[in-house]
């Protein structure tokens, strides 16, 4: 071997190479470019349309006695005058967010602000309502979440979990791909973000491609099968479990408003484990064996001794050290009070912050608050859809909405559940194609799905429930999210690639929400009985 060869065979299985901050940005589109430049103008246009040009007989048309309880509060508040107009504004406001959000004009963070405070002086929340969104208890579970998090990132044990299941278990090429399904699965127990969870993964993930032959230099199907499924696991993994994500929380924020009765991560799970772990493992078998089946040689390590290099990284940790014991600890009482939460009644909120606080404690804990790794930007974008959906309380217009919409499309009370069901979930599971957020996703249809169970007279689990439960189908293109733009950025597989793999889970993830309507929710109390 040349000294060469021994230098690019080192560099590939160097896990420091991988790191998200050595990795190249990619370039906007020039498509992306003009968005952005049409983003800032367009949101204005359109918000001064709506507010002041335009008049919409929909919401002028509205049946009081249909208004939601908050609402009818309001409107007996405020007159019917103040109401519409306050609806007209909640609606420019929305447009406009939307805009923004989606064209990247300028940051989320600060699109966020700009609705929170449009809000307040257009009379369409008070300031008390509008500002107090960042103190909503799943914001607090949004902060401590991220605090267990650093902690099992500052100690190593989500790394050191990785390498070793890996060294252990990855056999050959099938069973090490299948390997990552289960540590996607077990770090969504621990981490609620799934960028962080791509970050940590990376590393090992590039190097196990390389010892297969798979680097941006050769692609090959055993590279594109192990970071595309890895996107889905990650995304499936977080859809498993309330905490995987603040757009599941802020779904099931939605819902429980809406029902009077909160949703609790035992619900949550029980529900959405099981679909999500069929769903990983057909995507494992679709993808390895239909669209990007190995052939021989990459069934085979490319590199000798390659795994040995994954061998010295988790040497490099050392022995199991006490901090990572105490963090497994303290996150083992977590998980079993989460999972027990129907019983003993504690929310998931409070006993985050148990364990959050416990991670700080001085002497006792793990992590000081300098370790703390807080995207408070992505908590301010959180604040503005929490805001929004403050807005839609007092206003309604989701509700409002649906209903003018479904009358002018003809659709009558006899209009049966199935028909909602597929529409809805078909909705939610395609929309992520040209939508970024899985916040805004959620922001816009679960009201949707709410609005639509009560004006048909089902029941709101039966529909906004399962829509909730499709938040995190965001892997077909690299825009749908950070990981999936994270992985993109790495130069192993094609944006066909990508597309091809995605598109075709999207439908067999459509199809199984379809199905699970129709025998396992109905067999949980999701869906009703006799609607299918």
């Amino acid at each position: 071997m040349t000294k060469t060869e021994e230098k690019e065979m080192n560099d590939v299985l160097d896990m420091n190479n991988y790191k998200m901050e050595k990795l190249p940005k990619r370039d906007k589109s020039k498509f992306e470019k003009f968005l952005m430049k049409i983003g800032a103008p367009l949101a204005i246009i359109a918000f001064i349309s709506i507010l002041y040009v335009f008049d919409f007989s929909f919401l002028h048309n509205f049946d009081v006695a249909k208004l939601s309880v908050k609402a009818k509060e309001n409107f007996d508040a405020i007159g019917l005058e103040q109401f519409i107009h306050s609806n007209k504004a909640m609606l420019a406001i929305f447009v406009a967010s939307l805009i923004l959000w989606i064209t990247e004009a300028i940051p989320n963070y600060l699109t966020s602000l700009i609705l929170i405070i449009a809000l307040v002086l257009t009379g369409t929340l008070p300031e008390v309502d509008a500002y107090h969104q960042l103190g909503h208890k799943v914001m607090w579970l949004n902060i401590m979440s991220f605090v267990l998090a650093s902690m099992l990132v500052a100690t190593g044990v989500a790394k050191r979990f990785a390498l070793w299941f890996i060294i252990k278990f990855g056999r050959n090429a099938n069973s090490v791909i299948f390997s990552f399904l289960v540590i996607n699965v077990v770090l969504s127990l621990f981490i609620s973000a799934t960028t962080a969870k791509a970050a940590i993964l990376l590393p090992v993930f590039m190097v196990v491609a390389a010892i297969y032959g798979g680097t941006s230099k050769n692609k090959n199907n055993f590279g594109r099968n192990i970071l595309l499924q890895n996107l889905f696991q990650n995304n499936m993994g977080a859809s498993s479990f309330l905490t995987g994500s603040g757009a599941n929380l802020l779904a099931a924020s939605l819902i429980a408003g809406a029902i009077g009765s909160d949703i609790f991560f035992s619900q949550w799970m029980t529900a959405a484990f099981p679909v999500a772990l069929l769903l990983m493992i057909i995507g494992w078998f679709i993808g390895t064996k239909i669209i990007f089946p190995l052939k021989p040689e990459e069934r085979k390590p490319q590199i000798e001794g390659g795994m040995d290099s994954l061998k010295k990284e988790l040497d490099k940790l050392g022995p199991v050290s006490f901090n990572e014991i105490k963090s497994l600890l303290i996150f083992g009482g977590i998980l079993t009070l989460w999972v027990t939460d129907k019983w003993h009644g504690v929310s998931p909120t409070a006993v985050a912050f148990v364990g959050g606080i416990v991670a700080l404690l001085p002497r006792i804990g793990i992590v000081k608050w300098n370790d703390i790794d807080i995207p408070w930007h992505l908590l301010l974008f959180s604040a503005g859809a929490y805001t929004l959906g403050a807005g839609f309380k007092v206003t309604d217009l989701p509700q409002i909405s649906v209903n003018a919409a479904f009358d002018a499309m003809g659709f009558g009370d006899g209009t049966p559940f199935w028909v909602l069901y597929v529409v809805l979930t078909g909705l939610m599971v395609f929309s992520a194609l040209f939508m970024q957020s899985k916040t805004m996703r959620s922001m816009i249809f679960i009201p949707i799905a709410i609005g639509v169970a009560v004006r048909f007279g089902f029941p709101i689990m039966s529909l906004a429930f399962p829509v909730a439960m499709l938040i995190e189908h965001v892997y077909t293109l690299p825009f749908n999210s950070k990981p999936a733009l994270l992985l993109y950025s790495t130069d192993m597989y094609e944006m066909t690639d990508g597309f091809k793999y995605g598109i075709v889970m999207q439908i067999i993830a459509w199809i199984v929400s379809i199905v699970m309507a129709m025998t396992y929710f109905k067999w949980l109390g999701i869906t009703p009985n006799g609607l299918f």
